[in-house]
C-alpha cells in the first residue's frame, strides 16, 4: 500500500520536519538539534513519541481531560525510534496528527525520524526506513492493518539501511519456527529499501547541506599512542586474567586507568579531561575487541560459543504462589507469580484501544533493576524506560505460552538481584520457570539468550571485513561490542527477538547466523532448566487463590446481592473475595485464599438460605402478621423466621389508598392475605389482601336524583341547586 512522505508545509523552524501518512494515518516528526556540543560519554539524542487523544476522535477520560504522562506504549515506541556518534543534543518529536483505526502508527514515527533526520542539516549516517511484517496463514504481510495483526502470528518490525543493511529488529512471535522467521526479516528488509530511496529522492530534491561539525570528541593520536605504552602490557593481564569476576575486574581496570591517566596529565597539561579518559577507553576497547578476533579469548576463559553456569531453584517461599532463582554466571534473577482476580487486569484506556488498539490483558511482567545489582548507590524510584523495555521484553517472550481460558490474571514480578549481562533473557528463563512452579498450564518452557558481535571493518570502505559472534555476553561484552542480539522461544520457536546495534548497520548474513547460535543455545538452556522442572507442577500451591461459580437462579438475585448491592459489598469488605457477574444466573467468586474462599461460602450459605421452607400453596389463604407500617404499604410475615415482605398500598384494598393507617391498621395485627407464587424476575412473594375483600356494590346514581355532591359543604335536599 502507498506511504506518504511529505515535508516543508509544518512546523518549519524545527531542523528537520516531515509528515507521514498510510491510510488515513499520519505522524509528523521534528529533529532539532543543538549547534553546542555536550561532553556526553553517550549520545545525547532525546525521542518522544506521544499519542494524542484527538488523533483518534476522542477526549482524554482523566479528570482534567488532557493529556498527561507518557503511558507505557508512548515509552516503548519511543524506545524503539531512538535507536538510531554524533555529540550535539538532539530532540525528536513525534505528533500523531491523525489515527485511523487501520494502520498503527509507530512504524510511521520511525520512517517519519528518518526522514526529518535526513532533511534537516543534522550530520547523520541514514536515512533508515521500517517496516512492520506480520504472518497470517503462512504468508507475510507488509505494513499490515489492525485486523490482519490481531490474527498474525508475526509482529516484526524490522529497520534497514542502505545496501540491505539491518539497522534493528524488534519482534514478537506465536512460538514461529525459526525458517519462517528468517524469511520475515529477509522480507522486511527488502521492503525497506523503497523507504529510503524515497527519503533519498526527498533529500535529493531539497538539495540539504548538512552542517560542518565543529568539534567531534575524538581522542587525540599522540595520547592514545602514549596509553599503549604505559597501559597496555596491564590492560592486557587483567583482561587475559578469567579469574577475574565483575567487580574485581571493573576494579583493575579502574586501578590502571587512575594511574594512566596521572601521567598523562603530566605529559599533556593542555588536554581536556575527556580527551584522556577517551584515550584510555580507545586503548582498553581495542585490546578487549582483538583478543576476541584474533586470539579467539574472552575475558572469563569461555569458547565464543560456551554458556556460563547456569544454576535453577524453584519454590523459593512457601507462601508465593510461584517462584523461581535462575543464576547465569554473575546474572541472578529472582522471578515470582502471583495470582488474583481477572478484575485485577491491566484496562487499556480508551485513547490507546483507538490509536493503537491495545486490549485489557491479564498477563503481565514487571521488572526491577535495584542499583545493588550492579554494587552501585542510586535513587530507587518509579519505573525508568531502561526497566520498562526491558520487562516488556521478557513479557512478550513468555505471553505465546499462557493459556488463553487460565481463570486467573498473572504477574510476574522479576526482581534483578545481581547484572553481568542479559538480565531480561534471565527474566524470560526465570519467569517460565515460575509459571510452571505455580502450576500454570503453560504449553512449553521458554529460555532467552543474548549474543554479541564483535567486528573489524575495513579503513577505506568502512565495510565489515572479519566477525566473531558471541553466545551469552557479559555487561563487558555487551559496552565493548557492536551488538546486542536478545533472543528468546521454546524447543519449537522463537517467541521474542529484540536486536540493537552500534554500527551502522549489519548484512542480513550475520543475523541468519546469530539466529542460529541463538537457537543452539536456547536449547542448551532449556536442557538445563528441564533438570530442575520439566513440566508444570499438575495443582496449584494450597496458599494459592481459589475461583468458583455460582449459580443464582433469577428468584434469588434479590436476595443474594441485596438492596443497592449491600451484600455484595458485605461480602467482599468481610471476606475480602472479590464477586464479578458472569451472566444472568452465574457469578464468579474469586478468594485470594481458600480460607477466604470458606468464609465467603458461609456468608453466602447465610444469606441465602431459603428462610420460607414451609412451601406454600399457590391460591391458599394465609394469616400473616403485620411487623411495620410503611408509606407504601405494610410489611408481613407468614410465619415467626420468616424475612418480612410488603404488602403493597395496591394490594390492601379495593379502594385506593395512599397509606395504610387510612384503613386502620397497625403493627401485630393479624390480617388474610392470599398467596400468588413468585414473581419470576426478583423472586419477590405476591401477596393479596385486596382479592379476598367482597366486591364493593356499586351504587348507580341518575340525574334524577335529588342528592347533589357538594364540595366542603352540606348536602342540599333541592334537584334544582346547582352548585
Amino acid at each position: 500500500r502507498k506511504m506518504e512522505l511529505s515535508s516543508g508545509k509544518l512546523a518549519r523552524f524545527a531542523d528537520g520536519s516531515a509528515v507521514v501518512q498510510l491510510g488515513d494515518t499520519a505522524v509528523m516528526v521534528t529533529a532539532v538539534s543543538k549547534t553546542k556540543p555536550s561532553a556526553s560519554q553517550f549520545m545525547p539524542l532525546v525521542v518522544d513519541y506521544r499519542q494524542k487523544a484527538a488523533a483518534a476522535g476522542r477526549i482524554p477520560t482523566n479528570y482534567l481531560r488532557r493529556e498527561l504522562g507518557s503511558t507505557d506504549k508512548e515509552i516503548l515506541t519511543s524506545r524503539v525510534i531512538d535507536r538510531l556518534g554524533y555529540f550535539y543534543d538532539t530532540q525528536i518529536l513525534c505528533n500523531l496528527l491523525a489515527v485511523d483505526g487501520v494502520n498503527d502508527p509507530d512504524v510511521l514515527a520511525i520512517n517519519g525520524a528518518s526522514a526529518a533526520l535526513a532533511l534537516s542539516d543534522i550530520p547523520w549516517n541514514g536515512p533508515i526506513g521500517a517496516v512492520r511484517v506480520g504472518l497470517v496463514d503462512g504468508e507475510t504481510i507488509i505494513n499490515p492493518t489492525r485486523k490482519q495483526m490481531s490474527s498474525s502470528a508475526l509482529n516484526l518490525v524490522v529497520a534497514g539501511a542502505p545496501q540491505n543493511q539491518v539497522v534493528m529488529l524488534e519482534a514478537t512471535a506465536e512460538n514461529i519456527l525459526q525458517q519462517d522467521f528468517c524469511h520475515a526479516i529477509k522480507v522486511g528488509v527488502k521492503h525497506t529499501q523503497q523507504i529510503i530511496q524515497g527519503i533519498q529522492q526527498l533529500v535529493k530534491e531539497r538539495g540539504v547541506v548538512k552542517r560542518t561539525v565543529q568539534k567531534l570528541f575524538v581522542a587525540p593520536e599522540e595520547i592514545v599512542e602514549c596509553v599503549k605504552k604505559l597501559a597496555f602490557n596491564k590492560i592486557y593481564a587483567v583482561f587475559t586474567d578469567s579469574s577475574h569476576d565483575k567487580i574485581s575486574r571493573d576494579e583493575a581496570i579502574n586501578k590502571i586507568r587512575l594511574e594512566t591517566e596521572e601521567q598523562l596529565k603530566e605529559k599533556f597539561p593542555e588536554a581536556e579531561p575527556y580527551e584522556i579518559m577517551e584515550s584510555f577507553n580507545v586503548v582498553s576497547k581495542d585490546i578487549f575487541r582483538n583478543l576476541v578476533l584474533n586470539e579467539y579469548r574472552r575475558c572469563d576463559g569461555r569458547d565464543l560459543t560456551a554458556l556460563r553456569d547456569i544454576k535453577c531453584e524453584v519454590n523459593m517461599f512457601k507462601m508465593l504462589h510461584g517462584s523461581a532463582l535462575f543464576q547465569r554466571g554473575q546474572t541472578q534473577v529472582l522471578c515470582t507469580v502471583t495470582f488474583d482476580s481477572i478484575e485485577s487486569s491491566v484496562k487499556s484506556d480508551l485513547i490507546s484501544t483507538a490509536v493503537s488498539g491495545i486490549k485489557d490483558k491479564n498477563f503481565m511482567l514487571h521488572y526491577e533493576f535495584p542499583p545493588y545489582a550492579t554494587n552501585e548507590i542510586g535513587k530507587v524510584t518509579g519505573m525508568n524506560r531502561r526497566e520498562l523495555g526491558h520487562g516488556a521484553l521478557a513479557e512478550r517472550a513468555l505471553k505465546p505460552i499462557i493459556p488463553q481460558d487460565f481463570p486467573f490474571t498473572i504477574r510476574i514480578t522479576s526482581e534483578v538481584l545481581e547484572s553481568n549481562g542479559s538480565s531480561s533473557m534471565a527474566s524470560a528463563c526465570g519467569g517460565s520457570l515460575a509459571l510452571m512452579d505455580a502450576g500454570v498450564p503453560v504449553s512449553s518452557a521458554v529460555a532467552g539468550v543474548a549474543i554479541g558481535l564483535i567486528t573489524k571493518c575495513s579503513q577505506e570502505k568502512g565495510d565489515i571485513e572479519d566477525y566473531r559472534l558471541l553466545t551469552d555476553i557479559l555487561g563487558i561484552e555487551d559496552y565493548y561490542g557492536d551488538m546486542d542480539f536478545k533472543m528468546a522461544g521454546t524447543n519449537k520457536g522463537i517467541t521474542a527477538l529484540q536486536v540493537d546495534l552500534k554500527l551502522p548497520g549489519i548484512p542480513i548474513k550475520i543475523v541468519m547466523e546469530a539466529i542460529q547460535q541463538a537457537t543452539a543455545a536456547k536449547r542448551e538452556i532449556l536442557q538445563i532448566m528441564n533438570q530442575t522442572l520439566a513440566k508444570p507442577r499438575p495443582n496449584r500451591k494450597e496458599s494459592g487463590p481459589v475461583v468458583e461459580t455460582i449459580h443464582v437462579p433469577l428468584s434469588k438475585r434479590l436476595r443474594f446481592v441485596g438492596p443497592g448491592a449491600y451484600n455484595l459489598k458485605k461480602l467482599q469488605a468481610q471476606t475480602g473475595v472479590t464477586v464479578s457477574q458472569l451472566d444472568e444466573e452465574t457469578y464468579s467468586v474469586f478468594a485470594p485464599t481458600p480460607s477466604a474462599m470458606h468464609e465467603a461460602r458461609e456468608f453466602i450459605r447465610e444469606i441465602c438460605k431459603d428462610d420460607q421452607e414451609v412451601n406454600l400453596e399457590f391460591g391458599a389463604v394465609y394469616t400473616a402478621t403485620i411487623t411495620e407500617i410503611r408509606d407504601s404499604g405494610v410489611m408481613i410475615k407468614l410465619y415467626p423466621n420468616m424475612t418480612p415482605v410488603l404488602l403493597h398500598n395496591s394490594q390492601l384494598d379495593q379502594r385506593k389508598i395512599k397509606h395504610p393507617s387510612a384503613l386502620g391498621l397497625e403493627v401485630g395485627q393479624e390480617i388474610q392475605v392470599k398467596y400468588f407464587g413468585r414473581d419470576p424476575t426478583d423472586g419477590r412473594m405476591r401477596l393479596s389482601r385486596k382479592i379476598l375483600q367482597s366486591p364493593a356494590t356499586t351504587v348507580l346514581k341518575t340525574l334524577t336524583d335529588k342528592n347533589s355532591i357538594v364540595l366542603g359543604g352540606t348536602i342540599s335536599q333541592s334537584s334544582t341547586s346547582s352548585q
